[in-house]
């Protein structure tokens, strides 16, 4: 079973141009530029309240967030004039940071909803640690925050989205729960040329998901590029430096 866009082979383009959005009437973003593209990894990392979580929501539409300026496209489709249904079938994913409840909804429906086949779900279950049980439970009701994580994964693998938006998909996992999900999502860049933005503060989901770009959010905007040394640099020396840098305006020397 696979989604419509998520073509083996198909070669999709996410394209945030001068992105700027905000919440509640504060500006957020404050000019985004990113392209991501099937079979890359792009990590965003950042201090809390640098706008991560902001820019995964506006991605997929969440109500209340406001689109100041820029664009987003995928595949050529502005995303911005979408509603977030319709950003899903053209081919983009989000999994939250806090994945919501739905009481009376059990996860094999909502799998069913988009084209999903129960045995090609039970066998996904296995592959991200959950039993096949899960499947008939209202979805994320009375999950831990690892099973919360494990379940979007699935949600994932089924859909076989063109680009998926992890917004902090390491979080409540442990170390197993780390390397079942890590490695499924690795394996659908490797089977049907998935394209990630992976939004994490910590480099041990990086270690398996093997990023071709690191890009630093400081108060709204990309301060520095690079490539995963620049995780293992924010391991070492913290995010002091970037945001110095920010305050006066500049981007990290030597990067940018």
């Amino acid at each position: 079973m696979s989604a419509p866009a998520g073509v083996p082979g198909a070669g999709h383009v996410l394209e945030v141009r001068d992105l700027r959005a905000g919440v509640d009437g504060l500006e957020v973003l404050t000019g985004i530029d990113m392209t991501v593209r099937s079979g890359e990894v792009h990590a965003v990392m950042g201090p809390n309240g640098s706008g991560k979580s902001t820019l995964a929501h506006v991605l997929m539409g969440k109500p209340r967030y406001q689109v100041l300026g820029g664009s987003v496209t995928l595949d050529g489709h502005d995303l911005l004039a979408e509603p977030p249904w319709r950003r899903a079938r053209l081919g983009l994913f989000l999994a939250p940071q806090d994945p919501t409840e739905v009481p009376g909804v059990a996860l094999e429906d909502v799998l069913r909803a988009v084209g999903g086949d129960v045995a090609d779900a039970a066998a996904e279950a296995a592959r991200v640690g959950l039993e096949a049980g899960f499947l008939a439970r209202p979805v994320n009701v009375d999950l831990s925050g690892g099973e919360r994580k494990r379940s979007e994964t699935l949600q994932l693998a089924l859909r076989r989205p063109a680009v998926a938006v992890l917004d902090e998909l390491d979080s409540g996992l442990d170390v197993d729960g780390l390397r079942d999900v890590a490695r499924r999502v690795r394996q659908g860049i490797e089977e049907w040329g998935l394209g990630v933005l992976a939004i994490t503060h910590y480099r041990r989901l990086l270690a398996v998901l093997r990023p071709d770009a690191v890009h630093v959010l400081v108060q709204g905007r990309i301060v520095a590029s690079g490539g995963p040394e620049l995780a293992d640099e924010l391991e070492r020396t913290g995010y002091g430096a970037f945001e110095a840098a920010a305050r006066s305006g500049g981007a990290d020397p030597g990067r940018g």
